[in-house]
């Protein structure tokens, strides 16, 4: 008899556990957006300075101009990047992040940590 009263009770402490977790659709909104692929360089990057574009490219390695190009388009449709003349070069646009997206500063740091105790390699 005892058995079944711990199966039921188990049984609805799961059950209830279950129902506490719901996964956030704005929370998994947001991981998509910054865990797309290079978005987390592009914005790390430019949490240093803004940037003209050919600067982004060379401080991510490997990413083509056409996906970083979308990338920008994304960001700033999404209100994380701004675009502005560059002041020096007339025909250069200048990006950098907006406040929402400095907002991210602790998260990225936190993900940095991370990846550099469980993803980095050791040296040969």
């Amino acid at each position: 008899m005892q058995t079944a009263a711990k199966t039921t009770l188990a049984t609805d402490h799961t059950a209830k556990a279950a129902e506490d977790v719901v996964c956030c659709t704005v929370y998994q909104e947001a991981v998509e957006l910054v865990g797309r692929r290079w978005t987390g360089a592009i914005i790390s990057v430019l949490l240093e300075r803004p940037m003209r574009f050919c600067e982004i490219s060379a401080a991510v390695p490997d990413l083509s101009d056409r996906l970083l190009a979308a990338r920008i388009k994304e960001l700033e449709e999404r209100g994380l990047i701004v675009r502005t003349p560059c002041p020096s070069r007339q025909s250069s646009q200048l990006y950098s992040l907006t406040e929402m997206a400095r907002e991210l500063t602790p998260a990225l740091d936190a993900i940095g940590a991370w990846a550099r105790r469980w993803l980095a390699h050791p040296a040969d």
